[in-house]
């Protein structure tokens, strides 16, 4: 298998779909609605809206199975891009529908501290469970990096080696371009 093949439970659900198993389909939003609606949340500041935002990614994916291309990254990568989409979407139309058309520099402000603080959601979500769980400790918790290896049961300079790569891949949130760009592992715009 080449080394960027998506796993086989994305081409199996991808064909699923294309032949229109709606049973694929609950077993898709069963694993995925999770991440869609906190992504969708965290970039709209708003429940109801983020609730609006998983029903319109679940009915595009239901509607367009054949629009996801494993050759281009994993599903769960297609999915936080048509929910980032979505939701940039929405925060434009805001925008339009009355919250200070004139500044459109604000709006983009705020769709790149949106889309930052999703895009960390997301590489939180993603990173090993040693990193999160060393970031969890030292900066939830709020334990030193010493306190936080004794926790987790390594030596400090593994605990020092860990928080330092899970700030390392947090500080790349702010590094993404804004507009259409897709997630990390998606490589086409749809």
């Amino acid at each position: 298998m080449a080394e960027n093949a998506p796993p086989r439970w994305d081409r199996r659900m991808q064909q699923r779909l294309s032949r229109g198993e709606a049973a694929a389909l609950g077993e898709m939003y069963d694993r995925f609605a999770a991440l869609v609606h906190s992504q969708a949340n965290r970039m709209l500041d708003d429940e109801d809206a983020a609730d609006a935002v998983t029903r319109e990614v679940f009915g595009y994916v239901w509607e367009n199975p054949d629009m996801y291309d494993p050759k281009q990254g994993s599903m769960r990568a297609w999915l936080a891009f048509l929910t980032h989409r979505e939701s940039v979407r929405r925060l434009r139309g805001e925008a339009a529908d009355g919250e200070d058309p004139d500044d459109p520099d604000a709006l983009d402000e705020r769709v790149r501290r949106a889309t930052a603080a999703a895009r960390a959601d997301y590489i939180v979500a993603s990173m090993p469970a040693p990193l999160r769980a060393a970031l969890e400790l030292a900066y939830v918790q709020r334990r030193d990096y010493r306190q936080t290896a004794a926790d987790l049961g390594v030596t400090a300079d593994e605990a020092r080696r860990r928080l330092r790569l899970g700030l390392q891949l947090l500080s790349t949130a702010r590094t993404r371009p804004v507009d259409g760009a897709p997630p990390p592992g998606y490589g086409r715009t749809l």
